[in-house]
């Protein structure tokens, strides 16, 4: 007896094999987009006292409490001007991973196509695949990392369903432009495909970027679902709290299947989630900057030790070229960092196809969610690689 064919294909995740290993040398981990410091603490408050007040500690709504889903209809307004219906329009998740996943579930059918955008979040293709659907792949190129529109285009047909977008974009720290998002709405429109667009990162933008919902171009909101995450807007990972929200139709299609894959998530996480989203943009603010003085942090640390980068525009990891200092790819470097140097990162070949990992043989990626103190421990170990 064995496991099923639809999971044969899947090894374990690269931040398992990452994490296991910078604990073995005892690694500075920049590998995991996991901060090693809390989000705010009024936020952890309010959960202490939802699991306190008795009132919070059995099934939530499967849909998710009203007050969560009126606080994220309420952001997408404050922020985007969009009018979202709390009630129809939005759903509550185990974390954006979930989102994701029940996303493709509720609104693929088998035989479709989808399309991702490398390099991706390692769980979009497994999640097209148990949907019996076809995932099809168009890189962003380096150093720029951005699409041929020939080749996205190309990517289209009669067959093509949905395309999942990330911007800010993980592992690259690209925010896609408001022509590259129009063209891929433009394309979604000829071919009546839908849009899994994660936002997740959404608020940590930098210097000039502005990150643009895609659901905000003209006749893009009745076709796209947009996903946030609790653990990427308050530095709040470990309690799994995500969002869909959209066109009531599609979102319908969405709790359709999450209904079945875990009915709920943590009532207490939501209600101090729901605490969060009352919190003022200063709060907003306050987190850019912070996020800003760590990727000025990262990048000396990555110029100091030879690495070469693109400052990011979003997100908190950047994709740095290590050519310079090591002749190998990006397994070899990373397995060399970790063991070698204490320091550990992420090989971005994991969030390629096949066909495609060549396109990033000489680049790792490092997560700068992390205190100073890591960031400048890291920093100096790292130093050495110039040797």
């Amino acid at each position: 007896m064995t496991y099923a064919r639809r999971v044969s294909s899947f090894g374990t995740t690269i931040f398992t094999e990452i994490n296991n290993l910078a604990r073995e040398h005892q690694a500075v981990n920049l590998g995991q987009g996991m901060p090693d410091f809390d989000g705010p603490r009024e936020v952890i408050e309010a959960a202490a006292q939802a699991l306190l007040s008795g009132e919070a500690n059995q099934y939530a709504p499967g849909p998710g409490i009203p007050a969560l889903r009126q606080g994220v209809a309420h952001h997408a307004k404050a922020f985007y001007n969009m009018d979202i219906d709390p009630q129809n329009g939005v759903l509550v998740t185990p974390g954006a991973t979930e989102a994701v996943f029940c996303s493709i579930m509720g609104l693929v059918d088998p035989g479709d196509e989808v399309i991702i955008i490398e390099p991706f979040f390692d769980s979009y293709p497994p999640g097209v695949i148990m949907a019996n659907a076809r995932p099809v792949y168009v890189p962003l190129h380096p150093p720029e990392w951005t699409f041929d529109p020939d080749e996205l285009r190309a990517a289209f047909n009669d067959k093509t369903r949905a395309i999942v977008v990330n911007t800010p974009n993980n592992p690259t720290g690209r925010v896609f432009t408001r022509d590259e998002l129009t063209l891929i709405a433009d394309l979604c429109k000829e071919f009546d495909v839908l849009v899994i667009s994660d936002e997740v990162y959404e608020h940590l933008i930098y210097d000039n970027a502005r990150h643009i919902p895609i659901a905000t171009l003209p006749d893009m909101f009745e076709r796209t679902v947009t996903i946030g995450s609790a653990g990427k807007t308050f530095g709040m990972t470990g309690w799994k709290v995500g969002w869909v929200y959209g066109p009531p139709e599609l979102v319908t299609g969405v709790w359709r299947s999450h209904q079945f894959t875990t009915f709920a998530t943590n009532h207490p996480a939501q209600k101090a989630v729901a605490h969060a989203f009352t919190m003022g943009s200063n709060y907003y603010e306050e987190y850019q900057a912070l996020y800003t003085q760590k990727r000025d942090l990262m990048m000396q640390a990555l110029d100091a030790a030879g690495l070469k980068s693109i400052t990011p525009q979003g997100t908190y990891f950047v994709m740095a070229d290590f050519s310079d200092v090591f002749d190998g790819d990006d397994v070899a470097f990373t397995k060399h960092l970790i063991t070698e140097i204490g320091v550990a990162c992420i090989p971005p070949s994991a969030f390629f196809s096949a066909d495609h990992r060549y396109l990033t043989k000489d680049h790792v990626r490092f997560a700068f969610c992390k205190s100073d103190d890591t960031l400048k421990a890291a920093g100096e170990r790292m130093a050495k690689l110039r040797g």
